[in-house]
């Protein structure tokens, strides 16, 4: 199982890659739970607290496809690292002046999502550059996936970690110094600094031209929104179980889960269409959101967590390859980028749902919201599946409109030749 990822990670600078990316985006990858904490130990509600998680979602949503433009046009290291620092910037406004006004507070927090740098899609834009050959290529989303989940495994003890020792104020301070020394690895990096995108025909619409990434943008909306309700619901769950330590462990079991399933999901190579096989994962994936409902004791609670994320991974790996294979010539980042800020969008959603709904219902119907979730992206796969199979049939697409003379779906690898 592992014989193909360490071939990836021996190559030159893979690791380093790697492991930049995802320290760079540990602040964006524990932003809601972090904010959180730091709300109700401020003294602020369930709602203020989801609320604030949202706007910082959103905030990410707008500027990743922004900023993943500027660097298909402009290359990494010009928006990358000063983004990173500005949104840190952002974070540091919002840890010291809390939620007493809250005009700036919502404003600091808005920065701070605005300015994420587009890190992941940008890792995923090097990938053919570093390794060359499509097989790695697709094993290396495999064990991008992977890895974001050690990341979303261990992000949540860090969190409740630094807020046990110190404060949840210290807690978004030193994630955010810790992000912006990731991204300074990546950007200072010899594949970054050489890397160009493709020539790009000017389209208003970027990589949002083609149908099938849109179909893709449209399943992945819910299930963010499945994931980031599960932030919010987990808290009333934890105050009845053991406070903060439940909540961590619970944040982390999600992670576990996700990398359980994705590393044995990258360890083979899937044959048949993506499309096909994602449908199938998100299925699976809602299914298993369903037994979050019981709510047993706190030990139980962990293990059927763990189960809820073992498809996530699969589901994430899956979609990367299909947006490889829809993205328009030229907008690889953006490409990716759409990606992670439509699951943004959805979490943040989810966050700001799940917070009347506990309030209302208890963390009961907050549980809920992700089966619910998980089922209507099933909808939306099973509706869209001919257009996300279409790059996948070997088929000749037809000719499109005059702004588009590239066409916006290649029936091919496509990523490999824009690096």
């Amino acid at each position: 199982m592992a014989a193909g990822y360490l071939e990836i990670l021996r190559a030159r600078h893979a690791t380093r890659l790697l492991v930049g990316t995802l320290v760079g985006r540990l602040p964006n990858a524990t932003a809601a739970i972090a904010i959180v904490l730091f709300v109700r130990a401020e003294g602020g509600t369930y709602s203020l607290a989801g609320a604030l998680a949202a706007v910082y979602g959103v905030a990410n949503a707008v500027g990743q496809p922004v900023l993943g433009r500027l660097v298909d046009l402009h290359g990494q290291p010009r928006v990358q690292l000063p983004s990173a620092v500005v949104s840190a910037l952002g974070m540091a406004v919002f840890a010291f002046t809390g939620i007493g006004p809250l005009a700036l507070a919502y404003a600091a927090v808005a920065v701070a999502g605005l300015f994420t740098p587009p890190l992941e899609g940008g890792l995923r834009a090097l990938w053919p550059s570093v390794l060359g050959k499509e097989g790695q290529v697709h094993t290396a989303y495999a064990m991008d996936a992977v890895a974001q989940e050690v990341m979303f495994t261990v992000g949540p003890l860090l969190v409740t970690l630094c807020t046990s020792l110190w404060s949840a104020q210290a807690a978004l301070l030193v994630l955010n110094v810790i992000g912006v020394l990731g991204a300074l690895s990546v950007v200072v990096s010899a594949p970054s600094r050489a890397w160009r995108s493709a020539p790009r025909e000017a389209h208003w619409l970027g990589a949002l031209r083609s149908p099938g990434l849109l179909a893709l943008l449209g399943a992945f909306i819910f299930v963010g929104i499945a994931l980031g309700s599960i932030t919010v619901a987990s808290v009333p769950y934890a105050d009845e179980h053991g406070g903060d330590a439940v909540y961590g462990w619970l944040m982390a079991a999600l992670g576990l889960g996700a990398l359980v399933g994705g590393t044995v999901y990258g360890a083979r190579q899937w044959s048949g269409e993506p499309g096909r096989r994602l449908t199938v994962l998100v299925a699976l994936l809602a299914v298993c959101y369903l037994p979050l409902m019981l709510m047993p004791g706190a030990v139980p609670m962990v293990l059927l967590t763990v189960l809820s994320g073992v498809f996530l991974a699969p589901c994430i790996a899956c979609a990367f390859v299909l947006v490889d294979r829809h993205a328009p010539r030229g907008t690889v980042t953006e490409a990716f980028s759409w990606l992670v800020t439509t699951f943004t969008v959805g979490a943040s959603v989810g966050t700001g749902l799940a917070g009347p709904v506990v309030e209302a219902g208890g963390a009961l119907w907050g549980f809920a919201v992700p089966g619910v979730a998980g089922a209507v992206s099933l909808l939306v796969l099973l509706a869209t599946g001919r257009v996300l199979a279409a790059s996948g049939q070997g088929a000749v697409v037809a000719a499109s409109s005059e702004n588009d003379p590239n066409r916006a779906v290649e029936p091919r690898f496509s990523t490999g030749d824009r690096a």
